[in-house]
């Protein structure tokens, strides 16, 4: 007797000693698959030993995991602490602060510390959660004769900490990355069995600024719970004046059974030099993604440039459900910071695209 799990397109399954396996290549399904009717034509591949996950403490750089809600094949690079505002958890009435401008209908919210993880994803998993998960999360501004140029590195992501499902593997290159053995060694002496080569902690060192997660930020409407963490990706000069690039991860999760669709994004942009703008436009990065209890969640990444060192941001999205009806989702509120006036110009382990 097996269990199956169904996370996005990915299939997986847990035979009862422990092993992890995974269709491949893997197909879109609309129900969970039992040993008895497999998707024909499918092979179910061994992918290693499945470990309970951990409730206290971190993952290790090396660790094997599938990801929770989009199935792919990762392994951790390295940790980062960031601070989680969530504005589904209520505050004490005697903690709240005022509302700052243009955030009407929300409220301050403490941080909490959470772990996220930097992480590659397996390249042969990638062509099946292009529809739900943008492969290219992490992106850096090229050289400074180019202020709208951006590198993107392929197969990176950044993960929840409840978002990692253990495994193990007696495969040295368990996973298909161009970075992986720049990065990675195999130690059989070690747990978890791949250890970082000087060229991740070189790497994490430099870029560490544009690669750092420090705040993220959550709010559910109407079951439709939206996680924002904006990252600072440094300064170029155009035109005489100094220009401030961020991009942000958003993910939308579908936390109810309804289907729905998303139709429009409304955004506001306020900049420490006084202006705000309004941006309007149908769906995200030129989709309308459909949100299912199938498949729930959906990850993109975008930029935004400001003439100022910081600013913040809100919005909404508005969603369809299946009877015509639409409902706003609120983006939670944002802060823009800025930090020290250098980017990246050195050890991007490329070759990679210009986005």
């Amino acid at each position: 007797m097996h269990n199956c799990v169904v996370q996005s397109s990915i299939v997986v399954e847990w035979s009862r000693f422990g092993l992890c396996f995974l269709y491949v290549p893997v197909c879109f399904l609309s129900r969970p698959v039992l040993a008895s009717n497999r998707p024909e034509g499918k092979i179910l591949e061994t992918v290693g030993v499945f470990e309970a996950p951990k409730q206290h403490g971190k993952y290790e750089t090396g660790q094997l995991f599938l990801h929770s809600v989009f199935g792919y094949r990762g392994i951790v690079l390295f940790p980062w602490h960031a601070r989680l505002y969530d504005r589904d958890v209520t505050p004490p009435t005697s903690e709240s602060k005022s509302e700052p401008p243009g955030t009407r209908g929300s409220k301050e919210v403490k941080g909490k510390t959470h772990t996220y993880y930097q992480v590659l994803i397996d390249t042969r998993d990638c062509p099946h959660i292009s529809q739900r998960s943008q492969t290219e999360a992490v992106t850096f501004l090229a050289n400074h004769d180019d202020s709208r140029a951006l590198y993107a590195i392929p197969g990176l992501d950044y993960v929840s900490h409840e978002d990692v499902l253990p495994y193990s593997s007696t495969d040295q290159v368990p996973i298909q990355h161009e970075l992986f053995e720049r990065f990675l060694t195999f130690n059989p002496s070690k747990v978890p069995p791949f250890v970082p080569r000087d060229t991740l902690r070189a790497w994490q060192e430099k870029n560490h600024p544009w690669l750092e997660l420090s705040d993220v930020h959550r709010e559910t409407t109407e079951n439709i719970r939206v996680t924002v963490i904006p990252f600072y990706m440094g300064m170029r000069e155009a035109q005489n004046s100094h220009v401030y690039w961020w991009r942000y991860c958003i993910r939308l999760e579908n936390m109810g059974n309804e289907v729905v669709q998303l139709r429009e994004r409304h955004w506001r942009i306020f900049s420490l030099s006084g202006t705000l703008e309004t941006v309007r436009g149908r769906g995200v990065v030129g989709r309308e993604p459909v949100l299912s209890k199938e498949q729930p969640a959906f990850q993109y990444s975008s930029h935004v440039s400001l003439q100022a060192p910081s600013g913040h941001m809100w919005g909404s999205y508005r969603f369809e459900r299946p009877n015509g009806t639409f409902f706003d989702v609120r983006i939670p509120p944002f802060s823009l910071e800025s930090k020290k006036d250098d980017t990246p110009d050195g050890f991007l382990p490329g070759p990679f695209s210009l986005a």
